[in-house]
């Protein structure tokens, strides 16, 4: 199954920003292609990663989505084959008890993911997020209407965040962190010795009342780290308080 949207050109003169949506459940395919066309995105759907692949290579999207439960080749094969020729911005659709599958498609190279049941406003501040961070010209970002209203630079010690461009260095490194990351670090650091709590966090990364338990929250701190970790063994700015929750020291 595969359906493209219309390529058709905004005012302006600014190509349309293309989703591909790849997911073996049609109900999710419509439902979600329905309501990224009502944002103005055109989307293309295919329903495995089989009939995805060279579609996505040869006439790539700005963003693709992937269940990982897919016939014929799942979304971690998808994900696997597509790096070995493409940085496509990627978002992965998971079951709620797909922690490990979560953490080997970040390592993969996945941009970021959601949990199903999950909630459409979440997917679309997350695709916007994610088009922010890749750059290029997405005419839907260029309005006030559509715009997240990304906050002002935040520079603590080592750390420099910049929303607008969903950038993060340390020490003058980058740190390429999925917009989960990114909005737990960035509450964090806002407020530097200041703990938050686990709801908190939660809060702040998953705006929309998603449910999101606390192992969840834990597994993004973890990753969050051993990203630091890679560019400074010695980082041990997000400190955990037991029993309380997190906090960031920028001494």
């Amino acid at each position: 199954m595969e359906s493209t949207g219309a390529e058709a050109t905004s005012q302006g003169g600014h190509s349309r920003t293309v989703i591909a949506l790849v997911d073996d459940d049609r109900n999710i395919l419509t439902t979600v292609s329905i309501a990224l066309q009502a944002e103005g995105f055109d989307t293309r759907v295919y329903s495995d990663g089989e009939a995805a692949l060279g579609a996505l290579l040869s006439n790539p999207p700005d963003l693709a989505i992937f269940d990982i439960k897919m016939p014929k080749m799942d979304g971690m094969e998808l994900l696997r084959r597509l790096r070995e020729k493409s940085a496509l911005p990627v978002i992965f659709l998971t079951s709620k008890d797909d922690e490990t599958d979560e953490q080997a498609g970040l390592e993969m190279g996945a941009d970021d993911y959601i949990a199903k049941p999950f909630s459409l406003r979440l997917l679309l501040a997350r695709i916007r997020a994610i088009l922010r961070r890749s750059g290029g010209d997405h005419p839907l970002l260029l309005s006030e209407q559509f715009d997240d209203k990304p906050g002002e630079v935040l520079e603590r010690g080592r750390l420099f965040m910049d929303p607008a461009r969903h950038h993060v260095t340390w020490e003058g490194e980058p740190v390429s962190l999925t917009v989960t990351e990114f909005l737990l670090l960035e509450a964090l650091a806002a407020r530097p010795g200041v703990i938050k709590s686990r709801n908190q966090l939660m809060d702040a990364a998953y705006p929309d009342d998603v449910f999101v338990d606390d192992r969840t929250v834990d597994s993004h701190i973890k990753r969050m780290r051993r990203k630091f970790r890679s560019v400074d063994q010695g980082f041990s700015a997000i400190e955990t308080l037991y029993g309380a929750g997190y906090s960031f020291n920028e001494g």
